[in-house]
């Protein structure tokens, strides 16, 4: 330790003997003109074997995309527990602001306290995160059950009674009925057709895709338990791989882009963070709301499209009418004047999440406007499915930012206002590089600043 301290201070030699024991040096002296010379052909002997390399790349793009994709599948339960220990953090983080204090005055070690208080934080996160999944599945199993039987002893008698009402319409002899006995004869047609000729020769490919969903479903539930193991071991080290992320990082870039890395690494972790956590808990008060309210209206499967409605809320903007669709079906099965009910206190409890909930969980977490989560949306959803229709606005949103920041810094270097609000139609910059500010402009920031005053309360 003597050594390293004498090392870091200025104007100390190095002794002879302690030369060879301690690190050296990278990169102190300035290279020769044989060195220069050489680096610059190294750099273009990368350029052309990198081109190359990406040429043979693109021809093999389906091997590539085939070992990505079995990495990806080797590595699940990391990444499950990466998510996992992501969403536990803030549990952990409060249970340490409280404990560490206090057990700190006790133990008179803070090392020892957050230990103490780390280990603390992540049981008591883990038996949330249980009692979560228990409760879930405690309420959805014994519901989803009493459902499908349900279905299977009533979806007969429904399916009767509708072909006694479509009879009905055809006994009409009208325009409209003569419509609806062509079409339920072309699909009785059909139908017969695929049980004769179809069904009996796809039913192997039918229960062999069963078999493998089944086996993938497994697999995927034993690679979220090994997930919670890894997120544990996580969260314990989560200081010491953001560490090691920082070392790297100033190891890699010079300080100013490294320091520009580590904000975007920061803005990032804040937005996911707010927009997942937030959407989480969103998402479990519109099933709460759903649940009182279909119980009032004394709707069929109460539980089970709570869950159902509470789920696919958590993806923005389409999540409501994704989970609207299925539970208005079951619904319209056993009663269809309930079917539409139901229908308009979903487009009521929406309207209710979108202007008052959402924004007062998420405030502004991604700054996105409305067209731009869309295009996210569908953008996260067309490429990735899912996964990317719910990950695809804090994404979309971190790449939003990074551009606004860019932007937004050649704008300043330019001495030209960085605020969208100056660009108006009438606005301008002169060939000079100075910006003219319209009469519109300059009178709305004007009225707006005699309201800011005329707000401002006096003392």
């Amino acid at each position: 330790m003597e050594e390293e301290n004498k090392k870091n201070k200025d104007n100390t030699a190095e002794t002879p003997e302690g030369y060879y024991s301690n690190r050296p040096k990278l990169g102190s002296r300035s290279p020769s003109r044989f060195r220069r010379e050489l680096g610059k052909c190294m750099t273009y002997f990368i350029v052309v074997a990198a081109g190359i390399a990406f040429y043979f790349a693109l021809l093999r793009l389906t091997d590539i995309s085939g070992i990505f994709v079995k990495a990806v599948d080797v590595l699940k339960p990391f990444l499950y527990g990466s998510l996992i220990a992501f969403l536990l953090n803030p549990i952990v983080k409060q249970v340490d602001g409280i404990l560490v204090p206090m057990l700190e005055k006790r133990l008179k070690s803070r090392e020892k306290a957050e230990k103490l208080s780390r280990t603390a934080g992540i049981a008591l996160s883990i038996v949330i995160l249980g009692a979560v999944i228990a409760g879930l599945f405690n309420m959805l199993i014994p519901e989803l059950y009493q459902s499908i039987r349900s279905l299977v002893f009533t979806l007969p008698s429904q399916i009767n009674d509708l072909m006694e009402e479509l009879n009905e319409i055809v006994k009409a002899d009208s325009n409209i009925g003569v419509m609806v006995q062509t079409f339920v004869e072309q699909a009785t047609d059909t139908f017969q057709n695929w049980l004769r000729n179809d069904f009996f020769r796809q039913a192997n490919d039918i229960m062999t895709i069963l078999t493998t969903g089944v086996i993938d479903f497994v697999g995927e539930i034993v690679n979220a338990l090994i997930g919670i193991i890894v997120s544990i071991y996580i969260l314990y080290s989560k200081e010491m791989f953001g560490k090691q992320g920082k070392k790297v990082t100033y190891a890699l870039f010079d300080s100013r882009h490294a320091n520009i890395v580590l904000h975007v690494a920061q803005k990032a972790n804040e937005i996911f963070g707010g927009f997942l956590v937030g959407k989480i808990i969103d998402s479990a008060i519109i099933g709460v709301l759903c649940f009182l309210g279909l119980t009032l209206l004394n709707m069929p499967y109460t539980l089970l499209v709570s869950v159902i409605v509470g789920v696919t809320n958590v993806i923005p903007f389409f999540g409501p009418y994704i989970g609207a669709i299925p539970s208005a079906v079951l619904i319209v099965l056993d009663e269809p004047m309930k079917g539409l009910y139901f229908l308009i206190f979903i487009l009521v409890l929406q309207q209710l999440d979108g202007n008052f909930i959402g924004p007062k969980i998420l405030g502004s977490s991604t700054g996105l406007s409305s067209f731009w989560v869309i295009f996210a949306i569908l953008l996260g959803g067309g490429m990735f499915g899912f996964i990317g229709m719910l990950l695809g606005v804090p994404a979309f949103a971190v790449i939003y930012y990074i551009i606004q920041m860019v932007i937004n810094g050649r704008l300043h270097a330019k001495n030209l206002p960085e605020a969208t609000e100056f660009y108006d139609e009438f606005s301008f910059v002169d060939d000079a590089g100075k910006y003219v500010i319209s009469r519109e402009t300059l009178e709305k920031k004007q009225r707006q600043a005699e309201e800011e005053e005329d707000e401002t309360p006096v003392l």
